[in-house]
């Protein structure tokens, strides 16, 4: 079920904070700095826990394939209709034969990487199911030796208007 992400001030770039801390200590490990770049405050329907859910897969996977001293970056801006969330990285990059499958379920670029090691190939075609559940799309764009950027989109809650009656159309009025 859809929820409001926002609650007086938050809206989703509290959710990326979150995600940033719960992140920290794996990028500390891995001698990766967390940035954020722009975070306007912007407000998505969407069920926060699953938004999380994205979030932490993509700088996740950020993480893993930025060599030390890489940086992963993480920016909002809102379009006419549309909240838009990059994860940036400055690690290796995605072949461009395989940028096109890498939302495929169980698709890995490294074949050779075990499961022990790389995951299932499950969390980029979860990730897409989500925001794609949520009214979003997701997707991908990579230069090998230069990063990826992963960007999704969350339809912005709209103030619903009210509609002002007349004194003669409320009811018992005349």
């Amino acid at each position: 079920m859809k929820r409001n992400v926002a609650s007086e001030n938050g809206a989703l770039s509290a959710l990326i904070s979150e995600a940033l801390s719960q992140m920290r200590p794996q990028a500390e490990r891995h001698h990766v700095a967390l940035r954020v770049g722009g975070a306007a405050p912007v407000t998505a329907l969407a069920d926060r826990d699953r938004i999380l859910q994205v979030l932490t897969n993509l700088v996740d996977n950020a993480i893993k394939f930025t060599p030390e001293g890489g940086v992963v970056e993480i920016s909002l801006a809102a379009s006419a209709a549309e909240a838009v969330v990059a994860v940036s990285d400055t690690g290796r990059g995605i072949p461009a034969d395989d940028l096109p499958r890498v939302f495929d379920r169980f698709y890995r670029v490294e074949r050779s990487r075990s499961r022990e090691a790389g995951g299932t190939g499950l969390g980029l075609a979860i990730a897409r199911h989500i925001v794609e559940a949520h009214g979003g799309r997701i997707s991908a764009a990579s230069q090998v030796n230069a990063g990826s950027t992963f960007t999704f989109t969350l339809p912005l809650v709209r103030p619903v208007a009210v509609a002002r009656r007349s004194p003669a159309s409320a009811p018992g009025g005349q």
